[in-house]
């Protein structure tokens, strides 16, 4: 049979590809598949989280924005460390982007509050002069959308087993579990705001599109 080969190039050239592309596929996908779980302590996003990353990917942030912190010297020290794709295992869609009209925002949860981001959303300039960013003053008037944001936990927990409700992950429960999770963790966020529409409206009821936005941001880390 080698022999036979050794006669003729074309198929001789056929099966060194077989053999290279099997051995490829073997050494590869369990890598692949190893390096594409979750890291330790990722957990899955919070439904207000999730409302957030609805409002960022609606307003196109990932147009100007990138999430991927490459692994250079120059990446890393001014964004930190570099990502992992373990880091994106319940991302969807990926938002890594290759644009930076802005700054990565890999890990912007790490370095940026909540008043700060409140600032900035509502002028860029007061804490960025020279930006160039426009500002989005319809987030503070605009109610995020957490129905749908838990409909979308929902989905991915059945249809891809997001371990949502698992000891040591993030709570979802029933609507109404939701519902008071969401409440409580915006809170948090609010009361470090100063705008006094985003509190009186929380009283009523109602979460703000910033609100959402805010507890998206700082989740990235």
């Amino acid at each position: 049979m080698f022999s036979w080969l050794e006669k003729n190039p074309f198929f001789f050239a056929v099966a060194v590809f077989i053999v290279i592309a099997y051995a490829g596929v073997v050494e590869v996908l369990p890598s692949f598949a190893d390096n594409a779980r979750p890291i330790e302590g990722k957990k899955p996003y919070s439904v207000l989280q999730l409302a957030g990353r609805q409002v960022y990917i609606n307003e196109s942030c990932n147009a100007c924005h990138s999430q991927l912190i490459r692994p250079f010297k120059s990446e890393t020290d001014r964004y930190g460390e570099y990502s992992k794709s373990g880091e994106f295992a319940y991302d969807r869609p990926f938002l890594w982007g290759s644009k930076r009209t802005g700054p990565d925002l890999a890990r912007v949860g790490n370095y940026r509050t909540a008043d700060w981001h409140e600032n900035h959303m509502f002028d860029p300039t007061s804490v960025v002069p020279g930006s160039i960013m426009p500002a989005y003053k319809h987030m503070f008037n605009k109610n995020a959308d957490i129905e749908t944001a838990y409909a979308e936990a929902v989905t991915v927990k059945k249809v891809f087993n997001v371990p949502y409700d698992v000891e040591g992950q993030t709570k979802l429960g029933t609507w109404q579990e939701a519902s008071e999770e969401v409440q409580a963790e915006a809170k948090i966020i609010i009361d470090q705001m100063k705008n006094q529409e985003i509190k009186d409206a929380f009283a009523r009821g109602e979460i703000r599109e910033i609100v959402a936005l805010i507890a998206y941001l700082n989740s990235l880390k």
